[in-house]
């Protein structure tokens, strides 16, 4: 897609679970359209690629919600290596909240059995 407005459409339509977000974009600067990812699918791992690099840019984009950022021109390994490591990274938090969830219903059975004497 080309546009900011095309991928806000998209992530309405399905969840992906990782988008690349062009620093500048024709409709709207890229961490605009991160902010509204971050805030409509916060789940989804989201890297920033920019050729105009600063430190002011890569310090915005992590604290509104990149979980990455890559400047251009982008090597192909770099990128494929970004990607695999947070996917790795979002599937580690996908279990992680897993656990918490089997551990909060063991928790919660424990307390019923002991509050009504159920063994």
């Amino acid at each position: 897609m080309e546009t900011g407005l095309q991928a806000l459409k998209m992530v309405q339509e399905r969840f992906y679970s990782l988008v690349t977000i062009d620093i500048r974009l024709p409709d709207m600067e890229g961490t605009k359209l991160l902010r509204e990812l971050h805030r409509s699918s916060p789940k989804s791992m989201k890297i920033m690629v920019t050729g105009y690099p600063s430190l002011e840019n890569a310090v915005n984009s992590l604290n509104i919600g990149a979980d990455a950022y890559i400047i251009k021109p982008v090597e192909p390994d770099e990128l494929i290596n970004t990607v695999k490591a947070k996917l790795k990274e979002q599937e580690g938090m996908e279990s992680l909240s897993q656990e918490k969830i089997d551990n909060w219903i063991s928790t919660r059975i424990q307390k019923l059995e002991e509050k009504y004497g159920i063994h």
